[in-house]
């Protein structure tokens, strides 16, 4: 956790760099998702598809993965959904189970992870939701969507604007995150500078406008927005190439 230190303590840093900071957590959680797909691999039970070639060619169109790759996906999602409650369906319990291995208490970033998934907002994330959302973090996706995703993140409330309370959350729950004790003089600091900066029309919050300008003024708000990983999963993970049923 020294990175926070740097993050959050060091006056020499921009202050997209210090909000880039708040992200950390939140996408640390996406890229383990990504990274357990090996352990998923090592399973013995039988895989029998609920998608057809088709329906894995359909998803994968309008996405930067292979048909391959999405049946790669289907693999993890799979064993997600069937970790607590075996319905197809992943639930926030099998989430918090796949990333933090054991029962945790209430976590700010392991919300925004489950509610930026479920995009249906019903409560369970499905297959294509879980397709839909990881293309975002690919290498290849558009910088617009990446842009967007991220304003995303930091508004909680879904109301279309940051504002300042939703960035005291982030700060505030990074800080019990990584064990760090900032004063609120500091907390305080970080966020007058961040809309001193952002809020151009200084209406007390950040319209989608203005954090695009703020991004551009500070690319590293964008620098954990992509997992490197999602490039090509099944060369990632090699032993997912003896189960596969699609020839690619």
């Amino acid at each position: 956790m020294a990175s926070w230190n740097c993050a959050l303590g060091l006056s020499s840093l921009t202050i997209g760099e210090r909000l880039c900071a708040l992200a950390i957590p939140l996408l640390g959680l996406l890229e383990a998702v990504v990274v357990n797909i090996s352990r998923c691999f090592d399973s013995d039970r039988p895989r029998r598809h609920s998608y057809s070639l088709d329906d894995l060619s359909r998803i994968a169109k309008n996405t930067p993965f292979s048909v391959n790759e999405i049946e790669a996906l289907l693999e993890l999602y799979k064993e997600l959904s069937s970790s607590i409650i075996d319905d197809g369906l992943i639930h926030k319990e099998e989430l918090q189970l796949a990333l933090f291995r054991k029962a945790v208490g209430k976590n700010l970033f392991l919300d925004r992870v489950f509610d930026l998934f479920d995009e249906k907002k019903n409560g369970v994330i499905e297959f294509e939701e879980f397709v839909h959302t990881l293309c975002v973090f690919h290498p290849c996706a558009p910088m617009e969507e990446k842009i967007n995703f991220a304003f995303k993140l930091y508004d909680l409330s879904q109301t279309g604007y940051i504002e300042r309370d939703e960035v005291k959350q982030m700060v505030v729950a990074t800080l019990l995150e990584s064990g760090l004790s900032v004063s609120n003089e500091a907390v305080e600091a970080i966020i007058d500078k961040t809309f001193e900066d952002a809020d151009i029309d200084k209406d007390g919050k950040i319209n989608k406008a203005e954090w695009k300008a703020f991004v551009v003024r500070n690319p590293t708000l964008l620098k954990h927005m992509t997992l490197y990983h999602l490039r090509d999963i099944t060369t990632a993970f090699p032993s997912f190439i003896f189960n596969t049923e699609v020839d690619e």
